[in-house]
């Protein structure tokens, strides 16, 4: 393994009513978060391969866990996101270097598909920040009742050398979605966004 893990927290949301109403089945959300050592901290570094590496690495593991947690096969997942905090000694090209170019295809494989781009968010943080997770549709970007987002946090987590990677699926969209647009059973699958 590349990634220098130090921890793995993976987090499993169900919701059962919304304001006063039964969602019914529950809207679930998933994330797997992986605290890892950054090794570019406190330096510029031209060359970020090592992390694009990471990247990869963590879109397979991470994907895996999150769609483990909703006990679901990963071809029932509706949509997903990633987000990435640097510790305070990285900058954000570092969560960039993760997030983008290798991260994804390794989440869609485990999906079967993956035709919109995975929305994805970066900042940098101390331990116990807030990661917010952007989600939408993993075939139509433009399903707005999957407009969504995930927050996690881990109280010890990115320290000043780390970076915290996280990885969110769900098996459906908001709960009691009612904003109009493109629906699920509208999609076409052709170009990612309908």
């Amino acid at each position: 393994m590349k990634a220098k893990i130090r921890k793995l927290v993976t987090v499993l949301e169900e919701t059962r009513f919304e304001m006063g109403r039964a969602v019914e089945p529950p809207t679930r959300r998933a994330a797997a978060i992986a605290v890892i050592e950054n090794p570019f901290a406190g330096r510029y570094v031209e060359d970020l391969t090592p992390l694009i590496e990471i990247g990869e690495e963590l879109g397979e593991l991470l994907a895996s866990r999150a769609v483990a947690a909703l006990a679901i096969e990963g071809s029932r997942v509706e949509s997903y996101g990633k987000a990435a905090a640097v510790g305070e000694n990285g900058e954000l090209e570092h969560a960039a270097a993760i997030l983008h170019p290798k991260l994804g295809a390794p989440v869609r494989k485990i999906l079967g598909k993956g035709a919109a781009l995975i929305p994805s968010s970066k900042k940098r943080g101390g331990p116990g920040v807030a990661l917010d997770v952007p989600l939408g549709h993993k075939d139509a970007a433009f399903v707005r009742s999957h407009f969504d987002g995930m927050e996690v946090r881990i109280a010890d987590a990115p320290r000043a050398r780390e970076i915290m990677v996280a990885v969110a699926v769900t098996d459906s969209g908001r709960p009691l979605p009612r904003v109009g647009g493109l629906t699920k059973d509208q999609i076409k699958g052709e170009d990612g966004l309908r």
